[in-house]
């Protein structure tokens, strides 16, 4: 990681790049794969798993069969492990769950909000170099709670054809629907367009690599809702002298070990720590199976020293972080000061594997500084509001002016005139 002292703030744009492909290059790509399977629906699909993923395939959809098989093959201790993060997770989303409230806003106008699931979403999980069966949990839960009635999971398959049993397992006991195997763009495309196998739904949600949130992205400009744009994973860590070391490291290399194009990014309050940590990083680094997915991701990682306090918290939220780890001693003070982060983990013992995997809140997160606008997904995701009134003789007679007046000011007359035609019959 390169280390930057005190950088100007004239710096914080460029020091807040994230990797990106060649977005020219990236977007026609994505473009031909959208097209191809929108004129060429399962048979385009097979053959692009062909091409991407090395295998041949009959059928996209995966069988009863399959599923069962798939779960027999779980390790009973990973089963209950799965098991204990589903109900975590169902417990924090459950909590989120509005009552409708009635409001009369004046005497005989009654206003009321009301939460709809959205009927079809497609929930992609990546599973590639690492088959994220955590993702199904962090999404069929909370469209399980909202009443999504139709939940079609997309994923691509291993080299023999076959979804990772753990996600299987993670599907059957979260109330998915449909399964099928396909990934990438394609497997976008599949869930923003119908094919003959994989059913059109309303809203796509998912992580994945650049080629998927580009695609959700331009499937999203011809009207089909996505959650965000989610791409490659990132973590900023914010550490001072009471932080371990080798904590501080471990979380740096948790992330870094996502994918060649995730991020990381310390920040501390003097080199002398920012020497340890990189030492520790090393150290640990040498002993990661992933090692060097993970070293390629650090090199798109920096380290940097604000010995100002109040410069640090400028800088942490114009990076606006997916994950944002507070290892300082005042750590919940300075979380209350933050104000762009997809999740914050606040404290020496609060890593950021426990939210991807347990906690309880979600892990499908806003990326590449998209946590100044967005927030990451909750049961609300999967619900639309619809807003309801009803207006009484009594209600129309109070409101009715008020409306008349302003409608007129408008020069909308016709506006005026349903009001009017109503105050003239009561």
């Amino acid at each position: 990681m390169n280390i930057f002292n005190n950088p100007p703030k004239s710096s914080w744009a460029e020091l807040c790049q994230r990797s990106q492909l060649d977005l020219e290059f990236l977007e026609s790509s994505v473009k031909n794969i959208l097209a191809r399977v929108k004129q060429g629906g399962d048979y385009t699909l097979k053959e692009f798993t062909r091409q991407f993923d090395n295998v041949e395939l009959n059928d996209l959809a995966v069988s009863d069969a399959e599923i069962k098989k798939g779960i027999d093959l779980v390790d009973p201790k990973l089963k209950a492990a799965i098991q204990t993060a589903a109900s975590n997770i169902e417990m924090f989303h459950n909590a989120q769950l509005r009552k409708i409230v009635k409001m009369e806003t004046m005497k005989g106008v009654l206003c009321w909000r009301k939460g709809i699931p959205i009927e079809k979403v497609g929930i992609y999980i990546p599973g590639g170099t690492a088959p994220l069966f955590s993702t199904v949990l962090m999404l069929a839960i909370p469209a399980k709670l909202a009443g999504c009635r139709e939940i079609v999971l997309v994923s691509p398959p291993d080299k023999q054809g076959n979804i990772h049993p753990a996600i299987l397992f993670a599907a059957q006991l979260t109330g998915v629907t449909k399964v099928f195997k396909v990934g990438g763009a394609q497997a976008i495309a599949a869930l923003a367009y119908g094919a003959e196998s994989i059913p059109k739904v309303n809203k796509i949600f998912g992580p994945g690599n650049q080629y998927v949130t580009k695609a959700k992205q331009l499937v999203n400009q011809q009207g089909v809702a996505i959650d965000m744009p989610a791409g490659p994973s990132e973590v900023l860590v914010w550490a001072d002298e009471s932080a371990t070391p080798a904590f501080v490291a471990a979380d740096l290399l948790s992330q870094a070990e996502h994918g060649t194009d995730s991020q990381v990014m310390l920040v501390v309050n003097n080199a002398a720590l920012a020497d340890k940590i990189q030492e520790e990083v090393q150290k640990q680094l040498a002993t990661l199976p992933r090692k060097e997915i993970a070293e390629q991701a650090l090199r798109n990682s920096r380290a940097l020293v604000f010995e100002n306090e109040t410069e640090a918290l400028d800088f942490v939220n114009t990076y606006a972080a997916e994950h944002l780890i507070i290892n300082t001693k005042n750590a919940d003070e300075l979380a209350e000061k933050v104000i762009n982060a997809g999740s914050v983990f606040i404290g020496n013992y609060t890593p950021e594997a426990a939210g991807d995997y347990a906690s309880g809140t979600n892990h499908t997160l806003p990326t590449n500084g998209y946590a100044t606008a967005y927030a990451g997904v909750s049961v609300e995701s999967f619900l639309k509001y619809i807003t309801f009134q009803k207006i009484s003789e009594e209600g129309i007679k109070n409101i009715g002016p008020v409306v008349e007046v302003m409608a007129e000011a408008e020069e909308l007359i016709g506006h005026k005139n349903a009001i009017s035609i109503r105050l003239n019959n009561v």
